[in-house]
C-alpha cells in the first residue's frame, strides 16, 4: 500500500497539506507530536478537514491508545480513520481523553466552535507546532495556501569528476513577488542534512544558479549524492519551483528538468538496459518517513510480475536501484513501471554505458484516465488533436529515436502515428504502425523510417510528430507520451527526454487543452526559459511551432538575451514557418560579446504573442559531448 496522502488531483490541483506536514522544518516537530500522543493518552481526535490520514501517513502513531476519532461533517459520518469509525463532534464531551488533538492548523478558530465539547482536564494539541516561522511564509494570513509551499526537490551530485548545476530564474517577479528568496536544505544519501542556507533573489526576471561544486566548497563538503530541498519564500503566480539540471561527468554532458513536486503512485517511461547498458533508477524519498522494505517495486509495462526493492529508505534518503539486477532479462526497447506509492517525486534514472552517463526523468502514470470516445467526435474540430512533438535532430550529426510509452493504467492499446516535418513544416514522411499493445518494445528509428520511404529532410533537419491514429483504434485517452533518444554518429555520445501530447494552437478549446500557463485556456502564446552553458560549451535550442489545425503562417518569435541581474542584453527575431521548426544555436545567434555580458546566470526568453511554440534545449561540447531535454515555461 502507498502512503495516504493527497498529492495532486487533476481536478483540484496540488496539495499543501503534505507540504505543510512534510517539510523538513516541520518533520521534528511533527515526530514530537506523535511520540507525546503515545506517551500521553487516551487521545481524542477532532478531524474537521480530513487531515488525520495525512499526519499518519507520515509520522508513526504507533502506541497511540484513541478514545474517538471526530468530524464536523455529517457527509463524513460512516468513514473509518485509523481503524475507527469517525462519530460527531457533538459527542466529543463523552469522550474518555486525557488529549484532544486538533488536526489542523490554527486551533483557536476550532476551539472558538468546539472548546465547549472538550472534555474536562483534557489537553489540547494541535497541528500548530509544525508551522514554519512567518518569515518563511509567503501569504502569512492563509497558512495552508499552496503559495506558502512552493516546494521542490532536485537532484545535486558533486565529487569524482561529477558535478551538478541548477539554473532558473525568478519568475515569480512577473506575478508581483518582491524580496523573494530561496530556503534550502542538502541533504546526503542517508538523510542527513549537510547544509542548510538561504539565497537571496534579486528582483526583476533575475537568473539563479546554485552550483554543487560552490556548495561543496562554501560548506566545505566530502562528496555527496543527494537531495536537495528548495523552499521559495515571497513566491507569487506559481506554487511549482521549476528549474533545468545540468550535469557533468567529465567529457559528458547531461540535463533534465524539475522533479514535478506532488510524489505520485506510479511513474513510467523508464527504458529498460541496452546491451552493455546500466540504468540506474534514482530515488528520493520525499518525505520524513521511511520507505519501508518492500514498498517500492517496478516491473515491465503490461506485466503484472513485479520486482520489489527489499531495503528501507530513511527519510529523504536517496538510493540508486540498479534496473537490470531487479529485472534480469528485461532489456531495451522495452519499458518499466515504476510502482511508487507516493513516496517520491517523479525521479531521475541514469544511463551508464561506455564510461559515460545521461541522465533524464520518468513520468507521472495517470490512474484516473479512460479512453476517450469524443476525440474521434471532435477530430473535424481539432484536426490532428493531441500531438506530441520532438526534434529530428541535424541528421549530418545525429540520430533520433522514438518509443511511444504508456503513462496512465487505462492504456491496453495505443493507436498511434508518426510523422516527420521538414524545418519548413513540409510533411516528408507518414508511418502508421497501428495499435501497439501495452507491453510492445517498438523503438522507431527515424533514419530507418526515412530509408524505407525514400524521403529526405530539406535542410538535414526538422521535427517528428506522435498523434493517434484514430482509424486505427479509438482507445485514445489524450494522455500520449513518448521517449526521444538521440546519439551522435561519431563518438556515441547520447542523450534523451519524455514528455506528453497536448494540443498546440487552436482558437476553440477541449478538456482544457490548449493548456495556459498563466490565463484559462487556450494558450496560444509563448514564454520559454533557456539556459546558458558555460564556455567552452555552447548552447543550442530547438523551436517547434505545431498545430492541431491552421494557424498563422509565420511566427513573430523573439530571442531575448538576459544578463543573470535580469538586464536586457540582446535581441534577435526569427519567424518559424506553421507546422515548422528552427533549430538554432547561442554562439551563432548573438555576438561573443553580447553572450559575455550575460554572464553567469545569463539566460535566453523566447517569447511569442502569436502562437505555442514548443522548445528542447541543450549544450553541445567538446569531442561531440551533448545534453538534450525539452524546456520549460512559465
Amino acid at each position: 500500500m502507498g502512503l495516504a496522502i493527497r498529492t495532486y488531483s487533476n481536478v483540484a490541483g496540488g496539495s499543501a497539506l503534505f507540504k505543510a506536514l512534510g517539510h523538513p522544518l516541520a518533520a521534528p516537530h511533527g515526530r514530537a507530536l506523535a511520540r507525546r500522543l503515545a506517551e500521553h493518552g487516551p487521545v481524542a481526535v477532532y478531524d474537521p478537514h480530513g487531515h488525520l490520514a495525512d499526519f499518519a501517513a507520515l509520522y508513526s502513531t504507533e502506541g497511540w491508545r484513541l478514545a474517538g476519532v471526530y468530524v464536523q461533517r455529517i457527509e463524513d459520518l460512516g468513514r473509518r480513520v485509523l481503524d475507527q469509525p469517525v462519530q460527531p463532534v457533538t459527542a466529543l464531551a463523552s469522550a474518555a481523553a486525557a488529549r484532544v488533538l486538533i488536526a489542523d492548523f490554527d486551533h483557536e478558530a476550532h476551539l472558538h466552535q468546539i472548546g465547549h465539547l472538550v472534555p474536562g482536564g483534557a489537553m489540547v494539541e494541535s497541528f500548530d507546532g509544525l508551522r514554519l516561522p512567518e518569515a518563511l511564509l509567503s501569504r502569512p494570513g492563509r497558512y495552508l495556501d499552496p503559495l506558502n509551499f512552493a516546494t521542490n526537490l532536485a537532484f545535486l551530485r558533486d565529487g569524482d569528476g561529477q558535478r551538478t548545476r541548477l539554473v532558473t530564474a525568478n519568475y515569480w517577479h512577473g506575478y508581483g513577488a518582491r524580496g523573494s528568496r530561496l530556503w534550502l536544505r542538502l541533504f546526503d544519501a542517508d538523510g542527513g542534512a549537510l547544509a542548510t542556507w538561504e539565497e537571496a533573489l534579486s528582483d526583476g526576471l533575475s537568473g539563479v544558479v546554485i552550483d554543487s561544486a560552490e556548495v561543496r566548497r562554501r560548506f566545505r563538503l566530502a562528496p555527496f549524492a543527494g537531495s536537495l530541498f528548495l523552499h521559495v519564500i515571497g513566491a507569487a503566480g506559481h506554487d511549482v519551483v521549476k528549474y533545468a539540471l545540468d550535469t557533468e561527468d567529465g567529457e559528458t554532458l547531461s540535463c533534465t528538468h524539475d522533479a514535478n513536486a506532488f510524489p505520485a503512485d506510479l511513474y513510467a517511461g523508464l527504458p529498460a538496459p541496452a546491451a552493455g547498458e546500466r540504468v540506474l533508477l534514482w530515488v528520493q524519498n520525499s518525505h520524513p518517513a521511511p520507505i519501508p522494505a518492500g514498498a517500492v517495486g517496478l516491473r515491465r509495462m503490461g506485466r503484472d510480475e513485479t520486482a520489489w526493492y527489499d531495503h528501507e529508505v530513511p527519510p529523504f534518503a536517496t538510493r540508486a536501484l540498479d534496473v537490470g539486477a531487479l529485472l534480469p532479462g528485461v532489456t531495451w526497447p522495452a519499458q518499466i513501471e515504476v510502482v511508487a506509492g507516493r513516496h517520491f517525486v517523479r525521479p531521475r534514472y541514469e544511463v551508464v554505458a561506455n564510461g559515460r552517463r545521461r541522465i533524464a526523468h520518468a513520468n507521472v502514470e495517470r490512474t484516473d484516465l479512460a479512453p476517450d470516445p469524443r476525440l474521434a467526435e471532435i477530430a473535424n474540430l481539432v484536426g490532428k488533436g493531441f500531438l506530441l512533438p520532438a526534434p529530428v535532430m541535424p541528421l549530418e550529426g545525429f540520430t533520433t529515436t522514438a518509443l511511444v510509452t504508456p503513462m496512465a493504467t487505462d492504456q491496453t492499446h495505443l493507436p498511434v502515428a508518426l510523422a516527420v516535418y521538414d524545418a519548413s513544416g513540409r510533411e516528408v514522411l507518414r508511418h502508421r504502425p497501428g495499435v501497439l499493445p501495452r507491453d510492445h518494445a517498438t523503438a522507431f528509428e527515424i533514419d530507418a523510417l526515412l530509408a524505407e520511404a525514400g524521403a529526405s529532410l530539406d535542410g538535414g533537419t526538422g521535427h517528428l510528430e506522435l498523434t493517434y491514429d484514430l482509424a486505427a483504434g479509438a482507445e485514445a485517452d489524450g494522455w500520449l507520451h513518448g521517449l526521444f533518444r538521440y546519439r551522435t554518429r561519431r563518438g556515441g555520445h547520447a542523450a534523451e527526454t519524455s514528455f506528453g501530447a497536448h494540443m498546440f494552437n487552436l482558437p476553440i478549446t477541449y478538456r482544457n487543452e490548449p493548456q495556459s500557463y498563466a490565463a484559462r485556456p487556450p494558450g496560444l502564446s509563448t514564454r520559454l526559459f533557456l539556459r546558458l552553458g558555460r564556455a567552452p560549451h555552447d548552447t543550442f535550442c530547438h523551436l517547434i511551432y505545431p498545430v492541431s489545425a491552421e494557424w498563422h503562417r509565420r511566427s513573430e518569435t523573439r530571442l531575448t538575451l538576459f544578463a543573470g541581474d535580469g538586464r536586457e542584453v540582446a535581441v534577435r527575431e526569427v519567424g518559424i514557418p506553421v507546422g515548422g521548426s528552427h533549430h538554432w544555436r547561442l554562439g551563432e545567434t548573438f555576438a561573443a560579446a553580447e553572450i559575455a555580458a550575460a554572464a553567469e546566470g545569463g539566460y535566453v526568453i523566447v517569447r511569442d504573442l502569436t502562437c505555442r511554440l514548443f522548445g528542447y534545449h541543450g549544450l553541445i561540447g567538446a569531442g561531440g559531448a551533448f545534453s538534450l531535454d525539452h524546456m520549460f515555461g512559465f
